[in-house]
């Protein structure tokens, strides 16, 4: 006793899940060795599962199918891209970038319809701010012309048309991207791409096998072209932010993939005598609630942006909802059977007679 107060006493301690909490309590209850106890406290967490445990789902049954899609898909996508062709924007094609600010909020929509009138190309508006990702309006835009013009002479009708629909508006600036900026932008991001690939491939040849980085590879390239098919398909404008999307996607697919792959190498010298079919089908198993977690919340959290996103922002987002959806898949689907057709005589040598009796007793 302190001062006349009674100093609080520790008791049991109790346990919940992997925490335990100490409970305090005055008097002569804690003294008497009584514990306060918490309705559910005692009692076991439940954790959530999106997938049920020791699934045995056989994911290579239909083994050639998958991947006879996927090609037939990928071929689809290059002759998109080969005809239609890709909406490329002025990153890539040059064009006119004015930066604009008004007085009053202004509607990018009703923004957009102006510049049309000018006759000089498509008009691309963004608006700039934190209003414009909640509203679609601001003081400030960005507006995009896919005309080949000089900055001299493009900037006296915009000033016109600025004075005449929105009065009070002010040209911040003018810039005019011609053919040799966006010709090094295009041949810049050919070789940010060609980079990454390459880089992972000789990271995963030297972290595993040779099979492994091929068919990680091979995976990559069918998942970036069916990306840049969905763009020539929907004629979505291609710019640095989908270039940045399009390698986003392509790392968020190789850590995917890597730990399925690397669950599938530990398995190889955790069963010795297992065919190499088995291991594969086991392992997509025991990575598979993590698969779809992880897919998931990326998924949850670019969702709304694709829904409610403005401009470049949501055409990113509803990128990266396309090739998350079609990464998780091949993750499964395509990358599994691929290791299997490269590896089945080099990553295991299975005798016969003992591998299904050796297989079942390891399951």
């Amino acid at each position: 006793m302190v001062g006349g107060a009674v100093a609080p006493e520790a008791v049991e301690p109790i346990a919940w899940g992997a925490t335990r909490f100490v409970l305090f309590e005055r008097g002569p209850a804690a003294t008497a060795g009584h514990r306060t106890r918490y309705p559910g406290v005692d009692e076991p967490v439940r954790l959530l599962r999106l997938v049920p445990e020791n699934t045995k789902i056989r994911f290579l049954r239909y083994k050639y199918a998958g991947v006879m899609l996927s090609a037939f898909l990928s071929i689809g996508s290059i002759i998109l891209f080969i005809y239609p062709g890709l909406n490329y924007t002025i990153d890539f094609r040059g064009g006119v970038l004015v930066e604009l600010r008004f007085p009053d909020a202004v509607d990018s929509s009703k923004l957009r319809s102006a510049f049309d009138t000018l006759g000089m190309g498509a008009a691309d508006v963004q608006s700039l701010g934190l209003a414009a990702a909640v509203v679609g309006s601001d003081h400030d835009a960005l507006v995009k012309l896919t005309a080949d013009a000089k900055a001299e002479t493009i900037r006296p009708p915009i000033q016109a048309l600025l004075d005449k629909d929105f009065p009070g508006a002010e040209i911040r600036s003018l810039n005019v991207v011609g053919a040799k900026v966006s010709g090094d932008l295009t041949t810049a991001g050919i070789e940010a791409t060609a980079g990454a690939l390459l880089g992972i491939l000789l990271w995963i040849w030297f972290r595993f096998d040779w099979q492994y980085g091929v068919g990680l590879v091979a995976t990559l390239l069918l998942d970036a072209t069916k990306t840049v098919g969905f763009y020539a398909l929907f004629q979505l404008p291609f710019d640095q932010d989908a270039l940045a999307a399009l390698l986003i996607l392509i790392g968020f697919s190789v850590t995917d993939k890597v730990v399925v792959y690397d669950r599938i190498r530990e398995n190889l010298r955790k069963f010795k005598v297992m065919p190499l079919r088995e291991v594969i089908e086991l392992s997509i198993n025991q990575t598979l609630s993590r698969t779809v977690a992880t897919s998931l919340t990326v998924l949850l959290s670019i969702l709304p942006l694709a829904i409610i996103g403005i401009g470049s922002v949501q055409f990113f987002a509803i990128t990266m909802v396309f090739g998350i959806f079609v990464g998780t898949l091949s993750s499964i689907g395509i990358a599994a059977p691929i290791l299997l057709f490269l590896g089945e005589k080099r990553l295991r040598r299975v005798e016969s007679g003992t591998s299904a009796s050796a297989a079942a007793a390891a399951r």
